[in-house]
């Protein structure tokens, strides 16, 4: 492997996450895009006669929306994430041509995304769907598997210890960078989050457990980057 050849391969595992998505109005936290699509897919898939495909999840836009949806978030945005406000879902799948009407089949994937997207904590208000072609029957193969977990960063830092003491809280990671990163007023933590475990709950959890061991006078954000 050459030196760029190793370049390109850390910038595509530090983006591997995908978008900071906001868990909530103004809650500090955020969820990875990539644990996000692989919940939502996942869920997708139970639906009979869809095939899901690409799927995204971004800032909700249209007239009745301001630009930013908020112009002064109260926590600070960390890198790659959007700012708190409403998000939309653009999903894409193949329907089975035969047995079902594919209307039926849309409406119930939409309604399949917006359900999983609230149990993560997502504040998605619309679900633009397109179908991409017709099969006369499901293919075998089910969903891709998750994503493998990444290795477990070793840490002291009394911010990580209070936050893996959370109920949900599977381990700190490092996919940004260290599990707590601190800079001038701010700090955040970033970590991964059990299956059975709600995201959004365990986020709020853990970012009041990283502010009661961060000082006072510091913003304290949490960033959930698997789902394990």
């Amino acid at each position: 492997m050459t030196m760029g050849d190793g370049w390109t391969a850390a910038v595509r595992d530090r983006l591997a996450p995908g978008r900071l998505l906001p868990l909530g109005a103004a809650a500090g936290a955020w969820l990875a895009e990539r644990a996000a699509r692989e919940a939502l897919v996942r869920a997708a898939a139970g639906v009979r006669g869809a095939v899901p495909g690409r799927l995204r999840i971004g800032a909700a836009t249209g007239p009745d929306l301001p630009d930013p949806p908020f112009p002064d978030p109260p926590f600070p945005v960390p890198p790659g994430g959007l700012a708190p406000g409403p998000l939309r879902i653009e999903a894409e799948f193949a329907a089975v041509a035969v047995g079902r009407p594919l209307p039926e089949t849309a409406e119930e994937v939409r309604a399949v995304l917006l359900a999983a997207a609230t149990e993560l904590g997502l504040a998605v208000t619309e679900a633009d769907l397109r179908v991409t072609h017709l099969l006369e029957e499901a293919p075998a193969d089910g969903p891709a598997p998750p994503s493998p977990g990444r290795g477990v960063p070793a840490t002291d830092d009394p911010v990580a210890l209070a936050v893996l003491l959370v109920p949900g809280v599977a381990a700190v990671t490092g996919a940004l960078g260290p599990p707590v990163l601190r800079a001038r007023g701010a700090v955040r933590v970033e970590f991964a989050v059990a299956a059975d475990h709600p995201p959004a709950e365990v986020a709020r959890a853990a970012r009041a457990a990283a502010a009661a061991e961060a000082p006072a006078d510091v913003a304290v954000t949490v960033v959930i980057t698997e789902v394990r």
